[in-house]
């Protein structure tokens, strides 16, 4: 096989050599685990794609059709799991399929060959996620292809065409464009000779939208100065109800924080009747009083991620006053980045959060 124009042939025996150790590989493997022999021989089929004349921009996308997920969503990140039959999956459609099975009381299988599936069952396919490193990718601005494993440094960083903005931005310059008509715009970009007057009514509306953010980083302070205050890790637990269509909630076990019993629930998309058949998934929760109190009970909560897990949760700070007759506060939402991040929540066996609880005294 000769390599491609401009390919220099050191690179050219690498490919070579690893497509060899890799086909060995795969026969080696082929009776003790055919996942494992799978992923060989996608590593084979990389190197082939690398080697291969006269591959045109066509081809070259047919060549990474193999790895399309069995479910069919896009690409978007190099982990892979494969099932007990070595069917694979990328992380993203993974964590779909574990949400969707927990929406629907059902146990998560393969939408290949139907056998279960679970974080416990199913584990990474290293050789795969490789082979997919090496594949050749569209950039989305310049169109050129590039292995997949290069494709974010040359997005951000060397794309001539990649959208850039003017450095005077901070100034209130509005210009976004290709990175190679950053100098021609900066030359001739008129807000360096704007009056002081200009300046500050441009300046004043971007100091607007950073009002809200420092409110709430000063109410967080505010609250840490508070004489009791009180946080615990928080567990959710999946139930359903009892209606003829059951829906999905989570509650917390009982737990005490500023000397009183609290319980947590929480529900998706709002107790919709089919969450599963949305993509657009959100989590809100509900702070309830258990214990009796003889005066009303002022308090200020917020919940944020627990200490081993990844997801990414906005900040946002609830108010309410506990009494014995009005115990629980209304749903909130769960200030969730996107629906991503709710579906890893619900993929996960449980949910574990952290509580931080500020009693406000007059």
């Amino acid at each position: 096989m000769a390599p491609k124009p401009g390919v220099e042939w050191s690179t050219a025996l690498s490919h070579l050599v690893l497509g060899v150790v890799s086909l060995h590989a795969a026969a080696s493997t082929a009776q003790a685990s055919r996942g494992a022999a799978a992923g060989f021989l996608l590593q084979v089929l990389a190197a082939a794609t690398m080697l291969a004349p006269g591959l045109s921009t066509h081809e070259d996308c047919l060549a990474g059709a193999w790895v399309a997920t069995v479910i069919g969503l896009p690409l978007l990140a190099f982990d892979f799991h494969w099932c007990t039959n070595g069917h694979l999956m990328c992380a993203g459609c993974f964590i779909h399929l574990l949400a969707d099975a927990r929406l629907k009381e059902e146990q998560a299988t393969c939408p290949n060959c139907r056998c279960e599936i679970s974080k416990s069952l199913c584990c990474r396919n290293l050789a795969v996620e490789k082979a997919v490193s090496e594949l050749p990718s569209e950039c989305g601005f310049c169109l050129r292809q590039f292995p997949r494993s290069l494709l974010e440094r040359h997005q951000k960083e060397e794309c001539q065409d990649r959208v850039t903005q003017c450095k005077y931005k901070r100034i209130g310059c509005p210009w976004h464009g290709p990175f190679h008509e950053l100098t021609v715009h900066e030359a001739a970009c008129a807000h360096p000779t704007k009056t002081g007057n200009e300046l500050m009514e441009i300046l004043d509306e971007m100091d607007q939208s950073h009002r809200k953010e420092m409110q709430l980083y000063n109410s967080i302070f505010s609250l840490l100065s508070f004489e009791k205050i009180g946080y615990t890790e928080v567990q959710f637990r999946p139930y359903r109800t009892d209606d003829f269509i059951t829906r999905l909630y989570y509650e917390t076990p009982r737990f005490t924080v500023l000397n009183q019993t609290w319980v947590l629930k929480a529900r998706v998309n709002d107790s919709e009747r089919n969450p599963n058949l949305s993509c657009k998934r959100t989590l809100s929760f509900q702070l309830l009083l258990k214990s009796k109190v003889t005066a009303p009970l002022e308090c200020s909560f917020l919940l944020l991620k627990g200490p081993y897990d990844d997801v990414r949760i906005s900040p946002v700070i609830y108010h309410f006053v506990f009494t014995n007759e009005s115990n629980e506060t209304d749903y909130v939402p769960l200030p969730i980045i996107d629906s991503v991040e709710c579906n890893k929540l619900l993929a996960a066996k449980n949910i574990n959060l952290r509580l931080f609880l500020f009693q406000i005294q007059k």
